[in-house]
């Protein structure tokens, strides 16, 4: 028990990089200021950095999973650059009432404010996720990281500490 690590949990749009609704262009990608200060800051604490994103375009049919995955790709890219490694890029595709054409149509335990990415991540790395936290800009991202035993933050008030002008 005492071995197992602690993680840092990230939302995706709107908290690492800025919401365009549905991006659907990795050219829209735009890593919001202060962001990778922090990513720096708690691998220097030694967290595991994960992303926790729904994207339910794919289920509205807005772009594929393949789409989420280029993206996902890229931005590890642009974050590496920095010296930064997310160690995994979790999300989900569905939705409750959107995708039943493409099979997408479901509630799950993966869709925040449902826990089920973290406590993936969780077994899958052997964390405990009691010492780790949780960083979103919606309350859904607040409640999964609550319902996982996580600390959870507002990313807009994390932010504060590492840019002056927000």
């Amino acid at each position: 028990m005492m071995n197992r690590k602690k993680a840092a949990f990230f939302d995706r749009d709107g908290t690492l990089i800025k919401d365009v609704s549905y991006l659907d262009d990795i050219k829209k990608i735009e890593v919001l200021p202060g962001v990778v200060e922090l990513c720096q800051n708690l691998q220097q604490q030694n967290y595991l950095l994960f992303v926790v994103t729904n994207q339910s375009g794919v289920a509205r049919g807005y772009f594929d999973e393949a789409f989420v995955q280029k993206t996902h790709a890229h931005l590890a890219d642009i974050f590496a650059v920095k010296g930064v490694t997310f160690a995994k890029f979790y999300y989900c595709p569905h939705h409750p009432e959107f995708g039943h054409k493409n099979g997408y149509a479901q509630k799950c335990s993966c869709r925040k404010p449902s826990p089920g990415m973290l406590f993936r991540a969780a077994q899958e790395y052997d964390l405990n996720l009691s010492y780790s936290l949780m960083f979103g800009d919606r309350e859904l991202d607040f409640q999964a990281g609550v319902a996982a035993g996580c600390a959870s933050f507002w990313i807009q008030d994390v932010l504060k500490k590492y840019v002056k002008d927000m």
